[in-house]
């Protein structure tokens, strides 16, 4: 089967989001090491690779066209979003001390993730762009 146009620009989307937070977070684990508990490279083993494995298989899926890929992509970036507001920017982020590459890559990162999801909402309402 093959993905319409909303699953396609929604994995290139998330491609897009989770290879700026793969960047950073690797960026946190080394040149930042230390400035919290979530700043090492054990800490991103432990917490982090596993959600970049989770992302890579919500992309193949929407790739591949296999039917209910857009339902699961919605409920993933939905709770992405909803862990990010309600966890990580009150919780993890204030531990970082951040700076304001810290905040600029949370907004891009969420925000690129609110844009996956108003894609797929459109898709499993049976919507399309035009």
């Amino acid at each position: 089967m093959h993905p319409t146009l909303l699953e396609t620009l929604s994995a290139w989307v998330l491609i897009v989001g989770f290879a700026i937070s793969l960047v950073y977070e690797l960026w946190r684990a080394s040149a930042k090491a230390g400035t919290s508990r979530h700043d090492s490279w054990r800490a991103f083993l432990i917490w982090n690779l596993w959600l970049y494995v989770v992302v890579a298989v919500v992309i193949v899926l929407l790739l591949a066209g296999v039917p209910g890929a857009a339902w699961v992509g919605l409920v993933f970036s939905v709770l992405m979003v909803v862990i990010s507001v309600v966890y990580y920017n009150p919780v993890i982020m204030l531990e970082r001390k951040p700076a304001l590459i810290d905040w600029i890559e949370d907004l891009v990162y969420t925000g690129l993730l609110f844009v996956v999801a108003a894609f797929l909402w459109l898709e499993v309402a049976g919507l399309t762009l035009s």
